[in-house]
């Protein structure tokens, strides 16, 4: 009986294919089809239509077999795109997640970083000489490059004196990160001095200063020059001895 049962599906495995019928053999694929899966899996970058094209059979319609494959893989886990007039197997969209990776990784400002963050943010625009002579300190390049590489704060001009030094102010991202909506939600003196962020023995006239959400240059401030975003980050540098704290 098991002979007989082998013998019966065979047949009819045979009256399919003759029929016309669906076989999962890869012979029964149009072979322009297997070529173009073939090339597109094993190439790093998308492909052209040329590229593609000498690889197949010169009576090969090129794009209505590329439109038929991507059809063919339009439901599965990986699909063929079109990328500027190129194409190439991707992840299909709703997947995406299984291929993101997600870390978290947490920074923690040091002081001088975020006493200069708060001068930035108070008194922009602010250079980093004003920085400090207002912190009373030298000021490092890393604790600034700290700071631009966060995105909270920015280059937004060049001061009109000697020199023509960088200007800096906050950014949206400054804001977002601090839940703020605009630069005067920022707590002034009383409320600083209720925090216990600043001493209630401050001296005769001290205040602090209303910042401005005006991201238009001032009177003092020149445009940035070509290429000054790039020469803003520069290699983290310690600190010399007494220079910062």
């Amino acid at each position: 009986m098991p002979s007989l049962a082998r013998s019966s599906l065979a047949e009819d495995a045979v009256d399919t294919v003759e029929a016309g019928g669906h076989t999962p053999d890869a012979a029964a694929r149009p072979e322009e089809l297997r070529l173009l899966e073939a090339m597109l899996f094993a190439s790093s970058e998308p492909l052209d239509q040329a590229a593609l094209a000498k690889r197949l059979p010169d009576n090969v319609d090129i794009k209505a077999a590329l439109e038929q494959l991507q059809a063919d893989y339009a439901l599965r886990g990986v699909n063929l795109v079109r990328i500027a007039n190129k194409w190439a197997f991707r992840t299909a969209n709703d997947l995406s997640w299984l291929m993101t990776r997600e870390s978290t990784e947490t920074r923690r400002l040091s002081r001088a970083a975020i006493e200069m963050l708060a001068i930035i943010a108070y008194h922009q625009p602010v250079t980093r000489a004003e920085i400090e002579e207002i912190r009373g300190v030298v000021t490092s390049k890393g604790t600034l490059d700290v700071l631009l590489e966060t995105g909270w704060i920015r280059p937004r001009g060049r001061r009109k004196t000697p020199g023509r030094p960088l200007t800096f102010g906050t950014t949206e991202a400054f804001l977002s990160q601090f839940s703020l909506e605009a630069l005067g939600d920022l707590p002034g003196l009383e409320e600083l001095k209720g925090t216990g962020l600043l001493d209630s023995r401050l001296p005769s006239g001290f205040n602090v200063p209303a910042p401005s959400d005006d991201p238009a240059l001032r009177e003092d401030e020149d445009p940035l020059d070509p290429g000054d975003l790039e020469l803003t980050l520069a290699p983290a540098v310690e600190p010399e001895n007494g220079s910062e704290s």
